[in-house]
């Protein structure tokens, strides 16, 4: 079972440089959450979902349905029913044309966040937060969480197999009774994530983290034609969402 989100393809978006990915990315998310109907937002919600399959990336959409799909249905029901609009009389539709676009708005963060992380792996995006002007530290910290999830979950994964060789069947019984079966596997996970924790500090003194010298890292390949058209594909969206906003347009407001 492949626990990382990255997918090792040769598509156009995986040769494009870090930091253009990273803003691109970026500029997605500031033209999502400016507006609120989901007329406006829809066209991006296309273009991120169609960008994934010209990357290739659709399998970790199928991998992650079990939290795409509720996220989309949850979202739709709660902004719907609790519209602000509801206490003054507001018509029942405009709640439902809220809550979708709440909705659309969330899977478009969800979608373009996977598709960068099918397309970059976690040391181009070190580099690409390092480029920005990240603190180095700041940026090992942020990319770490990235390196770390596959860790534990692999631990989960290893710990349940082990119990159910030793006869633990986790299918059976009422819910309550397989939520109590995990508990035997939370111990060894949480323990053995500390011990990984000190032997990760451990290694990185070794390898000079708090040395405070000037860091050199490999030779990557410049910025092309290709990073500056997505950046400003990316731009040239991100000021369409923000001249809209602006002016008004694609926009619910409460009555």
């Amino acid at each position: 079972m492949a626990l990382s989100l990255y997918l090792d393809r040769g598509s156009v978006l995986h040769r494009r440089h870090p930091v253009a990915k990273l803003l691109a990315m970026v500029l997605l998310f500031v033209a999502a959450f400016l507006l609120d109907d989901p007329r406006a937002i829809a066209p991006l919600t296309v273009l991120v979902f169609g960008a994934t399959v010209v990357a290739g990336a659709t399998a970790n959409l199928w991998r992650l349905r079990w939290v795409i799909v509720p996220v989309f249905v949850f979202t739709l029901g709660i902004w719907a029913f609790f519209y602000p609009g509801r206490a003054t009389g507001a018509d029942p539709s405009e709640a439902w044309r809220f809550g979708l676009g709440m909705a659309l708005k969330l899977e478009t963060f969800l979608a373009a966040g996977l598709l960068f992380l099918a397309v970059t792996t976690v040391e181009e995006f070190a580099f690409a937060l390092t480029r920005l002007g990240v603190p180095y530290r700041v940026g090992f910290v942020v990319t770490l969480a990235f390196r770390l999830v596959p860790v534990f979950l692999d631990s989960a994964l290893t710990v349940v197999d082990a119990q159910r060789c030793r006869g633990l069947d986790f299918s059976r019984g009422r819910i309550d009774q397989r939520i109590a079966r995990y508990v035997p596997v939370i111990v060894p996970v949480f323990i053995g994530g500390l011990r990984r924790a000190d032997q990760m500090a451990f290694a990185l003194e070794v390898r000079g983290f708090s040395a405070g010298r000037t860091r050199t890292g490999l030779p990557r390949p410049p910025v092309n034609l290709g990073d500056w058209l997505l950046v400003a594909v990316a731009i040239t969206v991100a000021a369409g969402y923000l001249a809209m906003w602006m002016s008004g347009a694609g926009r619910i407001v409460p009555r």
